[in-house]
This record gives structure tokens, sequence and C-alpha cells, in this order.
């Protein structure tokens, strides 16, 4: 960070109760528990957890299934991460968030007059943007958890290095 500081992030397969039940005002109970997941791990990488400063701020990865859509409902839609809410693992979910907050604006310029014809037209072209870059984020995700984690990322790195 520009203050000198280093965010560190660990990813947990956990159940909502897990993070609930930690006390995240007490920094050493919440390095403790998250330690705990990694007690075979790496001792340089369980160090910097060991060592950060600062409290633990849980944050539960939520998304909606690649493909989802909804029927058109007058006088609603839904905007930026909403119709699409994915993982951070396509790199494209700010992008499209983004896009999604411009495009109704669009949509309206060109139906003057006619809000339901904007935001038809809006969703129609909404659910096909998003759908590849949903599906990526979903199959990252499991790449990313799977059982034999990291290998599955590391097989991605050998794949797209063999592929150049």
């Amino acid at each position: 960070m520009t203050d000198g500081s280093l965010h560190l992030y660990t990813a947990l397969t956990v159940p909502p109760e897990w993070s609930e039940s930690i006390d995240t005002t007490d920094p050493a109970a919440a390095k403790a528990a998250v330690l705990a997941h990694f007690a075979d791990g790496n001792p340089s990488l369980r160090v910097l957890v060991a060592d950060a400063d600062g409290l633990l701020v849980p944050r539960a990865i939520h998304a909606l299934p690649a493909g989802h859509r909804w029927d058109r409902v007058p006088g609603v839609t839904l905007l930026g991460d909403a119709p699409h809410l994915m993982s951070l693992f396509a790199g494209e979910g700010a992008d499209l968030a983004m896009l999604d907050g411009a495009e109704p604006g669009r949509a309206l310029a060109a139906h003057p007059g006619d809000t339901e014809a904007a935001l038809t037209a809006y969703e129609q072209a909404l659910f096909p943007r998003s759908q590849a870059a949903a599906a990526m984020s979903a199959a990252n995700l499991q790449t990313r958890f799977r059982a034999d984690a990291p290998q599955g990322l590391l097989d991605q790195f050998v794949a797209r290095h063999q592929a150049a």
C-alpha cells in the first residue's frame, strides 16, 4: 500500500458458522484460528499470518450460478455486480459492474420515452455479456479450492506457458 503496509489475504473453504465463531476483535485468537487451517503449511508462509498486524476481516465469497437470468419484471432491473455476482477469480467482475452501470443510460438514450424497451434491451445484452466471465469465475474458483490445491493453479500456469 502507499503507506508501506502490506495486506495479506488467505482463502478457506469453511462453513459460514466458522467465521462467525471467531472473535475478530482479538487478533491473536483470530490468527490462531486461521493458522490452524495451515498447520501443515510452509512455515515461511505461516509466519506471514502469525506476524501480521491489524484485525482479521472475514469476507465470504458469494456467486450466482453461471448463466443465471430472470424474466423481465416491468420497472425493475439490476445494475453493477448484482445481476452477475461472481467470485473474484475471473478478473472481470469490476469491469462488468462498471459497464452494467453505464449500459442502462445508453439503452435509455436509444429508447427515449420507452423505459421498458430500454430495460429490455439492456437485459438482453446483459446476460450473454456476463455469462462467459461467470463461467470462468466458477471454474477458477473450483480450481483454487481443489483437494490438491494449489496443483490446479500450477497446472493452469504450465498449460498457458506451453500454449504460448
